[in-house]
């Protein structure tokens, strides 16, 4: 029997990863209508991460935190076992800003340690925490403040409170710390501080003006330096220390957390290579295959796991700006756009589902027999 498995990112904006993967599988049936076609929805440490988790058979947990500017948001964590996989994103990330509003100085992590406190709670002692998508640049102080870090004197949530603080107690941090461990999915190197830190390359991103980025990294600056004294060692240059607004420097930091590429750590989470064994084709994809993907976003991570199980990976997406040399690079042996099925721009924003239902249907017919 055909064995298929389709494993799809979010196309961005467009449709979750679930609802590509379903469109596909869609087409693909219509061609071998008793094809065994199982979706395995990906994602690579940001929105989506949760989702995936989910759909791969974790369960989902509801629990209420604190969005990124203070407002309560429904959030959830995935439980499997002890193992947990928090997303930063929905907790706290751009998307939960009211009304979309961007808050350079304000936007605080500390939803995502609350978050982290309720696995904590009920017992999880891994916890993979995706960390994508952030809105904030507060060097991780709200995460670890939800997680029992008191700082000296106490200041409002936000980057720019930062150049205040003159002491943190780690003392009295959550105790399901003392046997947790802490794998974060991410996919930058930059250091906490300097021209390739939080503040200077991301920080235009979350709305911060050039002047707001001068004194975001000259907190983020002197925040490492309390946190070394508290910790006794330095980690503001450690590889991914900026990611997530310095999220990254904080969870290594103070929970000595391992990073980790997050694609290929979510594929290990989702049991990638049993699902990928025996399969005949491995249909993945995002919103646009462009030269980002080739920078260790989902469909090539999806492409370089099936590649060593021996399995041929053809990409679905919206929009293709990769050519054959490119994409065979990555491991994907082709690739097909929304816009090779409708050449309407409109219509394929409009509609996508449906056109993924025909890409579904076109690669069964040219990529199984």
């Amino acid at each position: 029997m055909t064995r298929v498995l389709v494993a799809p990112d979010k196309f961005k904006g467009t449709l979750p990863a679930y609802d590509v993967a379903r469109a596909v599988a869609l087409g693909l049936r219509r061609v071998h209508p008793d094809a065994e076609v199982e979706l395995l929805p990906v994602a690579d440490g940001g929105d989506g991460t949760l989702d995936a988790a989910i759909s791969a058979g974790f369960e989902r947990v509801p629990v209420t935190v604190a969005g990124p500017t203070g407002e309560p948001v429904e959030t959830a964590y995935a439980r499997q076992g002890t193992t947990a996989v928090v997303e930063m994103a929905d907790a706290c990330g751009l998307e939960r800003l009211p009304g979309g509003v961007p808050a350079p100085l304000t936007a605080s992590s500390r939803g995502l340690g609350e978050v982290m406190a309720a696995a904590l709670d009920a017992g999880c002692r891994e916890l993979v925490v995706g960390i994508g998508g952030s809105a904030s640049t507060d060097g991780g102080a709200g995460l670890l403040a939800a997680l029992g870090a008191v700082a000296s004197p106490a200041v409002p949530d936000g980057g720019a409170g930062l150049a205040d603080v003159s002491a943190l107690a780690l003392d009295d941090m959550h105790p399901g710390l003392a046997d947790a461990r802490v794998v974060v999915a991410c996919d930058v190197d930059n250091p906490l501080t300097g021209p390739e830190g939080a503040a200077a390359v991301y920080g235009p991103q979350k709305g911060a003006s050039p002047e707001q980025v001068v004194e975001l990294d000259a907190a983020l600056s002197h925040w490492a330096d309390v946190l070394a004294t508290a910790t006794g060692a330095d980690r503001r240059d450690a590889p991914g220390a900026g990611a997530a607004g310095g999220v990254g420097f904080a969870l290594v930091a103070a929970l000595g957390a391992e990073l980790r590429p997050g694609i290929g750590l979510l594929l290990d989470l989702l049991g990638f290579a049993d699902r990928v064994a025996g399969a005949d084709l491995v249909v993945t994809g995002e919103g646009s295959l462009d030269a980002q993907s080739l920078r260790g976003k989902a469909p090539v991570g999806v492409a370089t796991a099936a590649g060593a199980a021996g399995v041929p990976v053809v990409a679905v997406c919206g929009r293709r700006l990769l050519d054959d040399d490119e994409l065979a690079a990555g491991g994907i042996g082709a690739a097909y756009a929304l816009t090779d099925v409708e050449p309407d721009v409109e219509v394929c924003l409009r509609e996508p589902a449906r056109l993924l239902a025909d890409l579904g249907e076109l690669v069964a017919r040219r990529h199984l027999t």
